[in-house]
């Protein structure tokens, strides 16, 4: 077993994917057999699934993060990482993986984050609803930790 590792499951994520799959196979139930209602059918439905949840995880000395099934994935080895520390991500940070105001943004759900700044300088900030936990198996890992 790891040191660490939990799954944040992004509830409103789901709903909202749920949702629009339910309107998308309406418009398909009418008889339409247009390409693209089958195409946005099947994109809403590898959204849901691959940002269904956020896993991170601490093993073999290393930082591991992914989504839903596994993929997409990343890896801070520890000896890289020079601080972690907990933010609150602003409203337009937002959710999903994307490059805001001077870091990525990995996050399912919720505002709570923390933020991984590897010895490169670079800014990531990792989603979770147990920062505490992960910033106290980080410092237990022997990263710096702040906060």
């Amino acid at each position: 077993m790891p040191p660490y590792r939990h799954t944040q499951i992004g509830h409103l994520s789901l709903v909202a994917v749920g949702l629009s799959l339910v309107l998308v196979a309406a418009v398909l139930r009418r008889g339409s057999t247009a390409p693209e209602d089958w195409a946005v059918l099947g994109i809403v439905g590898m959204i849901g699934l691959l940002f269904s949840s956020l896993t991170v995880e601490l093993r073999d000395s290393a930082l591991r993060i992914w989504f839903g099934p596994g993929f997409p994935r990343w890896r801070w080895p520890l000896h890289e990482i020079a601080l972690a520390r907990p933010v609150r991500n602003p409203w337009y940070a937002g959710w999903g993986i994307h490059w805001v105001a001077g870091y990525w943004v990995f996050n399912v759900s919720g505002w709570q984050a923390i933020e991984v700044v590897p010895r490169t300088g670079r800014k990531f900030r990792i989603g979770t609803d147990e920062p505490h936990a992960l910033l106290t198996a980080l410092r237990n890992a022997g990263v710096r930790v702040e906060g």
